[in-house]
C-alpha cells in the first residue's frame, strides 16, 4: 500500500469516527430534550385538588 492510499484510508477512518460521534451527540441531545419535555408535561398534568382524600366503607 502506498503512502497516498494509506493517507486516504486514515482520513476516511477519521471522518467515519467524527460522523459517528456527531450522530451519537445528536441522539443524546434529542433524548435530553425529550426527557425535559416529558418532565414538563408531567408537572403540568398534576391536579392538586385530586387524590387528597380517600373514602373508605366497612
Amino acid at each position: 500500500m502506498d503512502i497516498s492510499a494509506a493517507s486516504v484510508s486514515m482520513s476516511q477512518s477519521s471522518l467515519m469516527q467524527a460522523v459517528g460521534i456527531s450522530v451519537l451527540k445528536m441522539a443524546a441531545d434529542q433524548s435530553t430534550q425529550q426527557a425535559q419535555q416529558l418532565t414538563q408535561m408531567m408537572a403540568q398534568s398534576v391536579q392538586p385538588h385530586l387524590g387528597g382524600h380517600l373514602d373508605l366503607r366497612a
